[in-house]
């Protein structure tokens, strides 16, 4: 996690470094580029995407962990609990330990699009909101943060939707019998493939509760990350350090309790594929959560608050 929020705050030092320096101080060619309006317009863009790619790199077996917990003891009310660490166990005694990084490339696709997007975009709200409250004499509120926290998370997921897709088939892929899993190499072999056996509309598959969680996710992420860092700003001394490892901490428990629900009815929809009768076992979101609830019991959306935690504090 720390290396994920070092990498982070390094890009964006070095970057703030750049820009803040006279032109005198920096090579004509640089400065030329630096100081584009283009350039600083795509800059929280470029950041973003590489933040996020970076922390899937590290917390990519927690997520793998998540998703199979999601899917352990579908349509079963009672019977064995499973954990993360029986997880774990069940994966490596299958295979190998970089099995845990199935779906790596995947994962790296969809924080390239996905997180490059939301946090391009909510930097850009955010601008707009400033520089339109400070015409007015005022400042941003929670309200403003939240409006560009579930705005730019709702158009993100509708694009980064199929990568998430490939993901969640890759990293379920091992739960089928040897002789019906997919074995896909990689994501590109895993969208052209989904592609050519269930047409293009199935790469938004799971779209809906994908993007409810993403905009739940940025509700709790980066409304409550950047009010966090405002309120410990202003009420205490700490290092401007502890004062984003410790908004990341509270942000990250928000988004986490307000999406998990959807990022598992979403890991469900995902996953699942036509059976032998041409059916499937979800007609959609609203159909998933009841069938769920009924089957399974209401606190099955919140198996695995603690992996999906730990996986979710690192983005923040």
């Amino acid at each position: 996690m720390s290396k994920a929020v070092d990498a982070a705050k390094s890009a964006s030092n070095k970057t703030t470094s750049a820009l803040s320096k006279p032109a005198s101080e920096t090579s004509p060619v640089a400065a030329s580029i630096l100081h584009q309006p283009y350039t600083r317009a795509a800059l929280p863009f470029a950041n973003g995407g590489l933040a996020g790619m970076t922390a899937t790199t590290c917390i990519q077996p927690i997520d793998m962990i998540k998703v199979r917990l999601q899917l352990a003891g579908e349509g079963i009310k009672t019977g064995p609990r499973a954990t993360p660490l029986s997880v774990t166990k069940d994966i490596i005694a299958q295979g190998k330990v970089m099995d845990l990084y199935t779906g790596l490339s995947a994962g790296l696709l969809r924080q390239a699009v996905y997180t490059t997007a939301r946090l391009g975009f909510f930097d850009t709200f955010m601008t707009a909101l400033k520089a339109r409250a400070e015409t007015k004499g005022q400042g941003i509120g929670f309200k403003e943060r939240a409006g560009a926290g579930l705005t730019a998370g709702g158009l993100a997921a509708m694009a980064g939707n199929p990568a998430d897709l490939a993901l969640i088939r890759m990293q379920s892929d091992g739960l089928k019998p040897k002789e019906m899993r997919a074995n896909y190499k990689g994501v590109l072999d895993a969208l052209t493939r989904i592609t050519k056996t269930e047409g293009v509309y199935a790469l938004w598959a799971g779209a809906s509760p994908t993007v409810v969680r993403a905009m739940a996710l940025n509700f709790g992420q980066l409304a409550f990350f950047s009010e966090a860092k405002t309120q410990l700003k202003a009420k205490t001394q700490l290092s401007m350090q502890t004062q984003t490892l410790t908004a990341s901490a509270i942000a990250g428990f928000f988004a986490s309790f307000f999406s998990l629900p959807f990022d598992f009815v979403k890991t469900r929809l995902q996953k699942q594929q036509k059976g032998k009768d041409g059916k499937v076992p979800y007609s959609g979101m609203a159909d998933c959560f009841r069938k769920v609830a009924k089957e399974e019991g209401l606190l099955r959306f919140y198996r695995g608050f603690g992996t999906y935690y730990v996986r979710i504090a690192p983005h923040a």
